[in-house]
């Protein structure tokens, strides 16, 4: 796994928005808060833009993806949101990107997919908040925890058990993301949920059942027999249903018939504390019911 190298003091990081439109007041806000970590915020042409839904056409936010990429001067491309849009620019993309000169990708939820194609050319990438975040919250642990990274260290995390977790403990490759979005991925040479490592979900606005649907599909397909780990985030904005009480009620239903360990309760996903994590790091995990400790290498 290729790590982009540390940023130094005066660096750029670029700002793109290669899905849903964002407020401009939040990348206005969020390039200060890049400011006051010792960077230079370098804004795409389209990043603040409408064209419906999207922050632009597919060519302009293909293009100012490559571009951000393609600059030397850049050492980190942050996402300003997520949303809808990015599968509909990686069949287009140059994928010597990746390779010309590597660089740090932000963000989460549909950037998970970014995060998938950073994965497929060996790249490692930061599974964390964007814009919104760094714009509300500039020095809280999560966005502290963004820039540690940048400034290349590696994040050693202990955070409160829950009383469904399966203890044990597992050493390896961390892979994960937006479930509903990786899950649209499966069968392409960008399947980022892999046997044999250690997988991180979450998830929001998902009915428990369409859930469960595409972890069949990890079961079916014989990810899940060969999972070193789950980690489960947070799954926001779900309705129970006459089966399943809580979501991860469905899930430990799902797990019960395998024996590796599970952590429930994970703060990844759609909230305030939503760790930064580095997708295709090695790390080592130890679970119990009272802490979880998540270590990168």
């Amino acid at each position: 796994m290729i790590y982009p190298r540390p940023l130094r003091p005066g660096d750029a990081i670029a700002i793109v928005s290669p899905a849903s439109r964002i407020n401009p007041e939040l990348i206005d806000a969020a390039s200060r808060t890049i400011e006051h970590y010792g960077y230079r915020p370098v804004l795409s042409s389209c990043c603040k833009a409408c064209r419906g839904s999207f922050s632009g056409t597919v060519s302009e936010r293909l293009c100012d993806l490559q571009k951000a990429f393609e600059n030397h001067d850049v050492r980190a491309v942050l996402c300003s949101r997520g949303g809808y849009g990015v599968v509909q620019l990686i069949d287009d993309m140059n994928m010597n990107i990746w390779h010309y000169d590597p660089k740090w990708l932000i963000g989460f939820s549909d950037i998970s997919a970014l995060h998938a194609v950073a994965h497929y050319n060996d790249v490692a990438s930061i599974h964390a908040s964007m814009c919104k975040h760094l714009a509300s919250r500039p020095d809280d642990e999560c966005t502290k925890a963004i820039f540690s990274i940048l400034a290349g260290e590696k994040p050693q995390y202990e955070v409160e058990g829950d009383s469904r977790n399966r203890e044990g403990e597992a050493s390896g490759e961390i892979v994960g993301g937006n479930l509903a979005v990786l899950s649209g991925l499966n069968s392409t040479p960008y399947n980022l949920l892999q046997p044999g490592k250690i997988l991180f979900i979450e998830d929001i606005a998902e009915a428990i059942y369409k859930v469960e649907r595409m972890l069949y599909t990890l079961k079916l397909n014989g990810t899940l027999a060969q999972t070193k780990a789950l980690i489960v985030g947070q799954f926001t904005d779900w309705k129970s249903s006459d089966d399943f009480q809580h979501m991860y009620d469905m899930v430990e239903n799902m797990v019960k018939g395998y024996d590796f360990p599970v952590a429930y309760n994970f703060p990844i996903g759609h909230i305030e504390r939503n760790l930064p994590i580095i997708e295709g790091s090695q790390v080592e995990l130890k679970i119990t019911k009272e802490k979880v400790n998540l270590n990168f290498k």
